[in-house]
């Protein structure tokens, strides 16, 4: 078991770190689905028809993981008046959680214990199985129903296994993968993919809205995990595309930041495009906080789905082994995939 999530190692999204999209009406439908129990949201309380009135001053929020994006979520729910618990292997991180806010714990087990809502930030499916299986007791024993909400870019079939499980036990499981990066997380701006039963994601309503400016319900357990998987292959093939675009663009004698004003007013545009060349690429500062390994291990993740489920993806599959057979080192910012100028001038 593994519950670090130390900066270097946590899975950050791809979207762009400070950019995020205010919530609309038909997106809190999705997330708050209109069936039993029925959620209405009122300020900072939401009651649900045929379940327990929670606010914030009430709920009790465990977070397992304290890296780049878990210390922010952290921050952010005790910022908004829940009561958090936070573990983390470092204690360099449980002492940031502290001056943030965060109750610092020093087991997992604690975490655990009186909690309404454990929010998971770990590195690998693996790491979120690990910590499950190993607090199975206190979930047995636990007076109410606990709903997991996991944030980890995390794998379909481990995340349903896990809710199959959880359910049985009288507990939720929640995938919630993320978009937005660190700033998306310490600002509460976060864009959440979320997979679970309606009643689960109805309950976390509170703690989601707490984390994110926008939040898609978009199908039981393992449909977030999906959803942030393709998400991560298409912007892994774009930042490989875009990048031999512009080098066409300078080879043909055409400044590549002119070409790419016109990919972003035109057909060719596409989140890579527009955020982060301008933001990373472009200037050469290739420091969006998402290594080249978590890009790499998300596309691999992609390409195994693919082999499961027995989709042919010919393009994806190029793209897959460009990344794979990369020189890049893992721990080098995944922007550098989109490096286009010749070598000598690549500051």
């Amino acid at each position: 078991m593994n519950p670090r999530a130390a900066d270097a190692r946590l899975p950050v999204a791809v979207g762009p770190p400070d950019v995020a999209t205010p919530a609309t009406h038909c997106t809190r439908r999705a997330v708050y689905p209109l069936t039993s129990p029925r959620a209405t949201f009122s300020g900072s309380i939401r009651s649900y028809e045929g379940k327990r009135i929670m606010t914030a001053e009430r709920t009790t929020v465990g977070v397992v993981g304290l890296g780049a994006m878990g210390l922010g979520m952290a921050t952010t729910l005790a910022g908004k008046g829940f009561s958090v618990n936070g573990f983390d292997l470092s204690d360099a991180r449980r002492v940031l959680a502290a001056d943030g806010g965060v109750t610092p714990v020093a087991s997992l087990a604690e975490v655990f214990f009186d909690t309404d809502f454990i929010v998971f930030s770990l590195p690998t499916a693996k790491d979120v199985a690990a910590v499950v299986e190993a607090n199975l007791e206190a979930l047995k024993e636990a007076g109410r129903r606990v709903v997991i909400i996991d944030t980890s870019t995390s794998e379909p079939d481990v995340s349903r296994d896990l809710a199959a499980a959880l359910a049985g036990l009288g507990h939720g499981f929640i995938d919630a993968p993320v978009s937005g990066g660190p700033a998306g997380a310490a600002n509460g701006k976060l864009t959440m993919m979320i997979g679970g039963s309606d009643q689960d994601v109805a309950l976390a309503g509170p703690v989601i809205d707490a984390m994110s400016a926008k939040a898609l319900h978009v199908g039981p357990s393992g449909a977030g995990n999906v959803a942030k998987l393709v998400n991560n292959l298409l912007a892994a093939a774009h930042m490989v595309t875009t990048g031999e675009g512009l080098k066409l663009a300078l080879a043909a004698g055409l400044d590549a930041e002119e070409a790419l004003k016109v990919l972003n007013a035109a057909s060719g545009k596409s989140m890579i495009s527009e955020v982060h060349f301008p933001t990373w690429v472009t200037n050469g500062r290739f420091d969006s906080g998402f290594t080249m390994g978590l890009m790499r291990k998300d596309v691999r993740l992609a390409s195994e789905l693919a082999a499961r489920t027995g989709a042919e993806l010919p393009l994806a599959s190029a793209v897959a082994k460009l990344w794979a057979e990369s020189p890049l080192d893992n721990a080098e910012d995944f922007t550098r995939m989109g490096a286009f100028r010749p070598v000598a001038n690549d500051n």
